[in-house]
This record gives C-alpha cells, sequence and structure tokens, in this order.
C-alpha cells in the first residue's frame, strides 16, 4: 500500500533581486567494496584534499570564493551513485571532480553517477600515479569508457603519496587541476549571463557582429541590444548621480592633474559628459546583471555630420575594463569600443579564465617588421644591434581611442597612484570626432607577458575560432617610442606586442579582425581546456609553435585522440 502524499504546492517568496549564483565544483570518488578499511579512509581523506584544494585556489572573477562540496561517500555501487547525485543536483553542481585513489567499475560508479547529471557537465578525473591499490587503473578505464561514448573528459594523471593516510598533491597536480577549475568556471558561470551592447554593427564591420544564435548556443551568453538613443536621452537629461559625478571628477583631476585637457571649445562640459556616461553605462550594465558591454559610437554618436555630434567615451569604456574606480577595487567588466561583440567576448572569457584579471583592447595597427623599425631608429640616430629586442623581432603598434584598461599603464601589482600618473586625457581628435570630449592615453611598459587573441566566426562551419599566441609588451627607447606612437595616433594609448611564435609576417595575415586583445596571467592550458569544454577551435598557425610543449599545454582529451585530433572532433560535436 502506498501512502499518499500532500499535494500543496510551494509558493517562491517574491524577490527583487537576488545575487548571481556562484559556480559550484562537486568532488567525488568511486571505490572497490572489497578495498581495505585503511585504503578506504585514505581515499575518503583524498576526496577532502582535493576539494580543499579547488576551495583554496579558485576564485570567481570578482574574487568570491566558489562553491565545493564533496562527499567522504566511497562509490562502490549504482545506490551510492544515485544518493550522491541526487546530493549534487540539490547542490546545483556545474562541474564534477572525481579523484580517484584505488581501483573500481566505470558503469557501477561514475558513468552511474553521471548519467543523472546533464550530459554537458564537465568532468574531471584527476588521480595520482600509484601503485597500491591504483585509482589511476579505474581512471584509465573510465576515461576510455567515456571517450567512446563520445564524452568529453579532462584526464589529470598526477601525483600524491603512495602511502599514508593524508597525502597531498605535488604543485604540477594542483595547477593542472586548478587550470581546468577555470576553465570549467568560465564555461559553466556564463551559461545565462548575459552582455550588452550599446548600438548596432559599429561601421558595419562584420568581424565585430553580434551573432546572436551561434553565442548562445555556443557559450550559453545572452546578448541584449539597446538603442544609443536610451544614452543620449539618459546624458541629457542628466540621468546620473550629480553627487557621484562631482567625486569622479575630482578623482580624476586629482591624479591626472595637467595632464587633462580641457582646452578645446566646451572642453569642460564635454569632459564631464564622458565621466557621466560611465556612470549610465555602469548603472545600465548593473541593471540588467551584465558582465560584459559594448558601446558603437562611430559614426552616429560622435562622428555623422547629419547628427548632434556628443563627447567620445574613451574614458568611460576604460574605466569599465579596469580594476579601480573612484570608489576603489571592482571588479573589471570586460568592455568593447566600436560595439565590437566578437572582441568583447574574447576579452570576457580571457578575464574570466586570468581569475579576473582586466584585459587589453587594441586596434592590430601598424605590423613594424625589423627592417621597418630598424630604418626608422637609423633614421633617428637610435643604436642598437642585432640583439635588440624589437630590432630583432619587430611588434605590432596595439592601439585604439577606446577601450584600453588604465590597468595596462603600469605593471601588474602597481599601486593606483602609480598607474594614473602615467596617464593622459588629451582631447578628442576634431576632425574625427566633432563631439569632442578626451582621450585616455599611455604607453605600456616592457615585459607585461600574457596571451593576445582573437575570437573569430565562420559562417561556413557556424563555429567560432580563437586564434591566439603567447606574447609580451616590449619598451623601446624614448626618442623611438615617440616617433612610432605619432606615426599612428600620439593621444591613444599604445601598447607595444611581440608574439611568442608568430613571425611578423605570420601575425599581419592572419589576424581575424581590426582589434586584438591580450590578457595577462592566463595560462595556455586554461585557455585550452576552455576551448575543449566549449567546442572553440583553436589556431595558433605558427610555423614555430610545436604541437604540444611539455608543461605549458594541457594533454589532448582522449576523445579527442579517437577521432583523429582536436578539430575532427571538435566539428564532429558539432554536427560539422
Amino acid at each position: 500500500m502506498v501512502r499518499a502524499r500532500s499535494s500543496a504546492a510551494t509558493e517562491l517568496k517574491d524577490s527583487t533581486s537576488s545575487p548571481p549564483r556562484t559556480v559550484t565544483f562537486g568532488v567525488c570518488s568511486p571505490a572497490d567494496p572489497r578495498i581495505d578499511g585503511a585504503s578506504r579512509q585514505r581515499a575518503s581523506n583524498i576526496i577532502a584534499m582535493v576539494a580543499d584544494t579547488i576551495a583554496r585556489n579558485v576564485k570567481m572573477p570578482d574574487g568570491a570564493p566558489v562553491n565545493v562540496v564533496f562527499s567522504r561517500t566511497l562509490i562502490d555501487n549504482e545506490k551510492q551513485a544515485d544518493t550522491i547525485a541526487r546530493q549534487f543536483r540539490q547542490a546545483q553542481v556545474d562541474a564534477i571532480v572525481c579523484c580517484p585513489d584505488t581501483w573500481a567499475f566505470a558503469q557501477l560508479t561514475l558513468i552511474s553517477l553521471l548519467a543523472q547529471l546533464p550530459g554537458d557537465i564537465p568532468v574531471n578525473i584527476t588521480c595520482g600515479n600509484s601503485a597500491p591499490k591504483p585509482g589511476v587503473v579505474f581512471a584509465h578505464s573510465v576515461n576510455g569508457a567515456l571517450a567512446q561514448d563520445g564524452r568529453l573528459t579532462a584526464l589529470n594523471v598526477g601525483s600524491w603519496p603512495d602511502t599514508g593516510k593524508n597525502p597531498q598533491m605535488t604543485a604540477p597536480t594542483r595547477d593542472a587541476l586548478v587550470d581546468w577549475c577555470y576553465a570549467a568556471l568560465t564555461c559553466a558561470g556564463l551559461k545565462g549571463r548575459r552582455a550588452v551592447v550599446f548600438g548596432h554593427d559599429s561601421m558595419g564591420m562584420e568581424t565585430a557582429m553580434a551573432h546572436i544564435i551561434p553565442t548562445r548556443n555556443t557559450l550559453g551568453l545572452e546578448i541584449t541590444r539597446l538603442d544609443m538613443k536610451l544614452l543620449s536621452d539618459m546624458l541629457l537629461r542628466g540621468a546620473y548621480s550629480k553627487k557621484e559625478l562631482k567625486a569622479l571628477d575630482a578623482w580624476i583631476r586629482g591624479h591626472v592633474g595637467k595632464r587633462l585637457d580641457l582646452s578645446q571649445p566646451n572642453g569642460e562640459r564635454n569632459y564631464l559628459r564622458g565621466l557621466a556616461m560611465y556612470l549610465i553605462m555602469r548603472d545600465l550594465l548593473a541593471d540588467v546583471d551584465a558582465v560584459a558591454g559594448g558601446f558603437m559610437n562611430q559614426l552616429e554618436w560622435g562622428s555623422d555630420p547629419r547628427c548632434t555630434p556628443l563627447p567620445i567615451c574613451d574614458i568611460a569604456e576604460s574605466l569599465l575594463n579596469t580594476s579601480f574606480d573612484h570608489n576603489g577595487p571592482k571588479q573589471p567588466l570586460a568592455f568593447g569600443t566600436e560595439a565590437d561583440v566578437q572582441g568583447m567576448i574574447t576579452m570576457l572569457v580571457s578575464s574570466w579564465l586570468a581569475g579576473g584579471n582586466p584585459p587589453l583592447f587594441m586596434d592590430f595597427r601598424k605590423v613594424w617588421e625589423p627592417s621597418e623599425i630598424q630604418a626608422l631608429a637609423r633614421k633617428l640616430k637610435v643604436p642598437f644591434t642585432s640583439k635588440t629586442p624589437w630590432a630583432k623581432t619587430g611588434f605590432v603598434d596595439g592601439d585604439n581611442s577606446g577601450s584600453a584598461s588604465l590597468d595596462w599603464a603600469a605593471k601588474r601589482g602597481a599601486s593606483v597612484a602609480s598607474i594614473m600618473k602615467n596617464i593622459s586625457m588629451p582631447g578628442a581628435e576634431l576632425y574625427y570626432f566633432p563631439g569632442g570630449g578626451n582621450s585616455v592615453t599611455f604607453i605600456s611598459p616592457g615585459g607585461l607577458e600574457g596571451i593576445a587573441a582573437r575570437l573569430a566566426y565562420s559562417q561556413l562551419s557556424g563555429m567560432f575560432t580563437m586564434i591566439w599566441d603567447e606574447a609580451a609588451t616590449i619598451k623601446l627607447p624614448a626618442k623611438l617610442a615617440g616617433a612610432v606612437a605619432h606615426s599612428s595616433n600620439i593621444t591613444w594609448p599604445h601598447s607595444w606586442i611581440v608574439p611568442k611564435y608568430a613571425t611578423m609576417t605570420e601575425y599581419k595575415q592572419y589576424a581575424p579582425a581590426n582589434h586584438f586583445h591580450m590578457i595577462q596571467g592566463l595560462p595556455v592550458a586554461r585557455l585550452q581546456h576552455w576551448m575543449d569544454l566549449t567546442n572553440v577551435l583553436s589556431s595558433t598557425p605558427w610555423r614555430k609553435r610545436p604541437n604540444f610543449i611539455e608543461g605549458v599545454d594541457r594533454p589532448l582529451p582522449l576523445l579527442h585522440v579517437l577521432n583523429g585530433g582536436s578539430e575532427p572532433t571538435k566539428r564532429l560535436r558539432a554536427g560539422r
């Protein structure tokens, strides 16, 4: 006889706001019921050790801790798999880390658990390479079974002591796990989030278009489009806090001083309107819980003579991408100038993968081949040798009137005061931006290392590709730096970029757009794991880069190996 349950429905409480959901990792481990008690206790302790490692080393982009749940119950059979699966669903687990220390049976344990969770949930298997009752045997068994089933998993065969009740993983094992966790965090954390783009496709740039459906299907990211009329109306109506505008103005004047140029006609008014635009766009993005944004500007906002030209928003765009403002430290919010959506997504993803570091937006401006920069140096009588870095390799002049994060004006970790002393805010070039306002300019110091990249979409494949290389900024002698900056635009920020593997010929031929982007603190393996999870193609068409670099690249997933490599596998997964 079955007892009838209550049929009362549960009413959810009315709530006008709730914080964005933090990404949750679930940690578990299978085992064989025949394993002795001491080995079971050790396996249970390893679960806790792995969970604590994730909790200590993985943060959301705003610095908040991720959620980590784990069960010390070892999964011996289907019933225990059912129990932990229910617990993981209740805890809203977004990614699974399985950390076996003993052999087990794949179908009875992890496969049974995964069958009850979303089919695209990220899965990592991290184990030691121990000989006694080896968990690595289970890891290879279940990884092979899942790969044959078409399931993507990341296998991290690391190391911890073969014996002992409370072993600790080695630093390389931890780093490999953390890199995957950041990829899973970015993949899962951006699903259902949104970006806000003000205006339409700036200047008709196809490489900047908002591919709404492919972006939703690939990344789970929504793109909200708002007309620039909303911004102009709010600006002209004064729909922002006058008190906060005064505080922001005082903060900028206090740091920039005489490097703030207000000499143009209506210079003071246009400068303050530019600051007001920061407050307006910041608040509109917050109203819809946006994680990124973009502003069209050209041509209708500030350049089309048929319109009433309004001031440029360079200061606003830079502040949105920066890790601080007049209120103190803040999370950088990836913001693309010229409504460059693919650029915005590149910066958004790279910032999340790097733990919230500020991204850099640049024009892919002049590529200075070694012969060209050497010729200019000779003309200016700037000495160099065959070993001088800029003369040997050449570089790209990365500069754009908007979106350059102020953080890139100094070395990582510099104080706000140290950063701001390198910032100037000249008047806009009126022939190009008749609405006036102020640009932001600086020259990035040399030695800033990271990944330079650009996301691109292809209608033929229906897939996104990330073209990337490791890169670093380079410092030029002052006289040469001035000449290079003046050759493009002295009033804009400049970052002189040297790719690690690409030659200048390769770099300038394979740029997928007129903008590219850079981030510091992003390990290569993290980016590769993210491209695996999101099925984004990876492109490094540089002759000098090996296919696999030990200690830098993530190991190729077994699923990719079984299907002929990463690109064929991703096309199969995409149904192409």
